[in-house]
């Protein structure tokens, strides 16, 4: 089996870029002359998914505009989030009800993505579907991560996460989810942290370890390393 759709969270304001973000939303920041969206959407291509979706709310215009200007070799549908913002959660749920797929490859931008990824997430989606599971999370070591000082998340043992200290893993903003976790939710403002927090209860939240160097757009402060890369 294998993923066909992706989902890619751009409806945020990026406030800690500001700025930088009062007039380009944070996924189009360039890093190296190249968006992080587009380093996105590439990796996503190199994947071989048929199908991204993409939301957005604020700024929303200047994601048709990059869309409409690229010629990007995969159909991308973007959903606008038009009367307030819905969160990560409300927003990937918003985006499932486009879409006919029962499982999706969620993205968050502000990751460096490059095609370096491509072998471990299809390693992921093959542990996900061989192990017919409902969510799994590609998660880093700290001692990777370019930011130092970003906290850790869960605790990784023989691919189960948990909260428990010292918490050595940090998300990196791909995730592999089942529509029938959102079964009850409705479409409005909510975390995705709240159904991990509701996997995590259950001991049923799973992760992936990467092994990349772990590059992700926090501050104004990390975009000038990032540059001087």
């Amino acid at each position: 089996m294998k993923i066909n759709t992706a989902l890619i969270l751009c409806a945020g304001f990026g406030k800690r870029l500001n700025p930088l973000t009062l007039k380009t939303p944070k996924p189009l920041l360039k890093i190296n002359n190249v968006t992080l969206l587009e380093n996105c959407i590439n990796t996503v291509v190199k994947l071989g998914v048929k199908k991204i979706l993409l939301n957005t709310f604020y700024l929303s215009d200047e994601f048709y505009n990059f869309v409409n200007n690229k010629n990007f070799p995969v159909n991308i549908q973007i959903i606008r989030e038009k009367k307030k913002i819905l969160n990560t959660g409300g927003g990937i749920l918003n985006m499932t009800e486009h879409c006919k797929d029962n499982d999706f490859l969620v993205l968050n931008p502000d990751t460096f993505w490059s095609e370096k990824y491509a072998s471990e997430i299809n390693k992921m989606q093959n542990f996900y579907f061989s192990n017919k599971m409902n969510n799994i999370l590609l998660v880093v070591k700290k001692e990777l991560s370019f930011d130092q000082n970003l906290m850790g998340d869960f605790e990784l043992k023989k691919n189960l996460l948990d909260k428990k200290k010292p918490k050595n893993f940090i998300f990196t903003g791909c995730q592999i989810l089942n529509k029938n976790l959102f079964n009850g939710y409705k479409v409005e403002n909510f975390s995705i942290m709240e159904i991990w927090e509701s996997l995590l209860k259950k001991n049923e939240l799973y992760g992936f370890e990467s092994l990349n160097k772990f590059y992700h757009l926090t501050n104004l402060e990390i975009f000038k390393k990032l540059e001087d890369l």
